[in-house]
């Protein structure tokens, strides 16, 4: 054997049992690990030979759920993401609107709706800083857009509009003028159908510098959650270009109001793709988001919404669910709402009894609140819990004085984020960021669900600390669980012989390391596929 690359003087960690292997060295040779041994009988021959100096090896470290082409495209414009009230928010507007020319767009991301204190999240709260200026601002939750007059009057929007999205909104006041928040794609859809958009070019730019700052994080790889606009065809040219750092797994949306030849048109393309990059599943939603009122919930939130589904009719999520199971495509769907995730679980068990289990691995996205016995099903069904545990400590408060738990109440905000019932329920918990809803960075995400307070503000009290995680099982949500949402435990998720050359290497343990330094520990090297993608110093 002539190894292409070896990593000697290494501590291999397994993630399953939490303890280093009894070898120091790592032989890579056509993308897989060839052989695990001492660096003195691997080194021979090596293309290259890479000296950790004592550095940790874990499995190549995965986001379970994230939007890289879209995301780099949504966060092109000002990042309001570190605004904690309205005089913050506008200084930050009237910041970018004084570099416009006249008549550009305004695009920002990231906007909190805690940021509005008791004001309602509408374009007359922000004030006269966008007077005049077509503006198209993301919620953090990227379910949502704030629009200002100008950008409404340019997309024709003069007041309410119908969808076939059953929470699709355009929010409009007691007269009938809309407010400027509009919710859900379809709405958001109408202005940016008018605003304008970057180029291919521009599109892969900062795709790859997205993707390469991901590699830098640790990231090996990614379950990106759409394959909306370009997104395949940015995926194929940065291959062609050798600037894909990531193994991507792509669901494309499935919408309410699908048609036969459009669902058997999913069907065939699963498995196209790439080398590192291909299409597998298919992601639907069940409904919004809490902080909107287009959650589905069993009983409504405080403003008395949250009351319906995202599908008009959700006995035709489960028909479309049974159709995709049947041809063994799995399905990822956003519920947030413990309605919302009850129907899935449902939908999912009809869809076994009705043609078997096939070995078809469904997921549920998010599972925000839900009741004990919806904890227990998650595993007696083989449903994975993708969950984004930062989401908890960035947007919700331990005293439930955001607007999160406001609106649903102390009970339900009392059982939320459930990360460590499930995973003591024996369901499998993958993690992830959904980026660029929060960032990215694999070890502050594992951080988070370890010690649930918010990374800006680690003096405060940890949110429902109940939930949170071990190291191990933070880490396992990252390697074993997506591995195995995949269905490719038999070749990623550990280190093994046989298994991908996808490796992430960590200044020191990270299961040892403090909940409060994690997110700080250096990544030296990031390997995908046996080709280092980062190199630190």
């Amino acid at each position: 054997m002539h190894p292409d690359l070896v990593l000697t003087n290494a501590r291999l960690l397994d993630p399953g049992t939490g303890t280093f292997l009894p070898f120091d060295a790592l032989a890579v040779a056509d993308g897989r690990i060839a052989r695990l041994g001492t660096g003195r009988e691997l080194a021979a021959g090596a293309a290259e030979l890479v000296d950790l100096d004592g550095a940790v090896v874990v499995p190549g470290l995965t986001d379970g759920h994230l939007h890289p082409v879209s995301g780099a495209e949504r966060t092109a414009g000002v990042d309001l993401s570190g605004c904690a009230d309205l005089d913050e928010v506008r200084a930050a507007l009237a910041a970018a609107a004084r570099e416009l020319a006249a008549g550009q767009w305004l695009r920002g991301w990231g906007l909190d709706p805690n940021a509005f204190g008791g004001l309602p999240v509408s374009a007359d709260s922000v004030g006269a800083v966008l007077d005049g200026v077509p503006a198209a601002i993301d919620l953090f939750d990227a379910h949502s857009m704030l629009a200002s007059r100008r950008a409404l009057e340019l997309a024709g929007i003069d007041g309410p509009r119908r969808f076939e999205q059953g929470s699709a909104e355009v929010v409009c006041d007691a007269d009938g003028r809309p407010t400027g928040l509009l919710l859900e794609d379809a709405a958001c859809e109408l202005v940016d159908a008018v605003a304008p958009r970057p180029d291919f070019e521009e599109l892969c730019r900062a795709t790859a510098e997205v993707l390469r700052r991901m590699a830098a994080a640790g990231l090996t790889g990614g379950h990106a959650m759409d394959a909306n606009g370009q997104s395949l065809a940015v995926y194929a040219a940065l291959e062609e270009r050798g600037q894909l750092p990531l193994r991507l797994r792509i669901a494309p949306w499935v919408q309410p109001g699908v048609g036969p030849e459009e669902l058997a048109a999913l069907i065939r393309r699963q498995g196209e793709g790439g080398r590192h990059w291909r299409i597998a599943g298919a992601k639907l939603f069940m409904d919004g988001t809490i902080d909107n009122g287009t959650a589905w919930l069993e009983r409504p939130d405080c403003h008395g919404e949250s009351t319906g589904a995202f599908w008009p009719d959700p006995a035709e999520y489960t028909r479309v669910v049974g159709e995709l199971h049947r041809a063994g495509v799995p399905t990822a769907t956003h519920a947030i709402g413990d309605a919302a995730v009850r129907h899935v679980l449902d939908a999912v068990e009809r869809a076994v009894a009705a043609h078997g289990a096939g070995g078809v691995r469904h997921r549920v996205e998010h599972v925000e609140t839900v009741p004990d016995d919806t904890v227990a099903r998650f595993a007696a069904l083989g449903v994975t819990a993708s969950m984004q545990p930062t989401h908890c400590t960035e947007y919700t408060r331990a005293d439930h004085t955001d607007n999160w738990s406001r609106r649903l109440g102390e009970e339900r905000a009392g059982r939320a984020f459930r990360c460590r019932d499930l995973a003591e329920a024996g369901a499998r918990v993958v993690l992830g960021s959904d980026w660029p809803i929060a960032p990215f960075a694999p070890l502050g995400v594992m951080a988070g669900a370890r010690h649930r307070r918010p990374a800006r503000h680690p003096e405060q009290p940890p949110h429902l600390p109940g939930q949170a995680l071990t190291p191990l099982q933070a880490l396992a949500g990252y390697t074993l669980a997506p591995a195995w949402a995949a269905g490719e435990e038999d070749r990623a998720g550990r280190l093994a012989v046989g298994h991908r050359a996808d490796l992430t290497v960590l200044a020191a343990d990270p299961l040892s390391t403090p909940d409060a330094e994690l997110a700080a520990l250096p990544v030296r090297l990031t390997v995908r596929g046996g080709e280092i993608t980062h190199r630190a110093g």
